[in-house]
């Protein structure tokens, strides 16, 4: 069966210190799709986020760049294998440069916290039960 991927695509300010950020989660850098302008970011098989410079940003775009400090152009959420992946992927990112967003959401059936980046591009991280999301 064909593995459709995501690539998320996000302006930074800083290259190098959005790719040390992300580094410091514990994810790579493809070299192979990355320079001077961008460096490609394997979350997993399927998602990839592409961190541009701004200006290189702008050649896929006409529209303005949002300054994500600011305002929130998108709200990028990922899944964690339990409740102390959780914490652990958000503690690492506090830990790197990270800011808090938002509250800690416990459902029981469902745990996420959320982090912006250096730049203030929001992650959520979330867990749910498998046996709920079964039922």
């Amino acid at each position: 069966m064909y593995q459709q991927m995501i690539f998320v695509n996000l302006a930074v300010n800083d290259l190098d210190a959005s790719k040390k950020f992300f580094t410091e989660l514990g994810y790579e850098i493809n070299k192979q799709f990355s320079d001077e302008n961008c460096a490609s970011i394997v979350i997993s098989d399927t998602i990839v986020a592409m961190i541009m410079t701004k200006q290189r940003y702008a050649d896929f775009t006409n529209k303005e760049i949002a300054d994500s400090t600011k305002t929130s152009e998108v709200l990028l959420c990922l899944s964690a294998e339990s409740r102390e992946k959780v914490d652990e992927l958000v503690e690492r990112a506090l830990a790197a440069g990270g800011s808090p967003s938002g509250e800690t959401q416990d459902h029981g059936f469902m745990y996420g916290r959320a982090f912006d980046d250096p730049d203030g591009h929001t992650w959520e991280i979330m867990w749910m039960d498998p046996a709920a999301v079964e039922g």
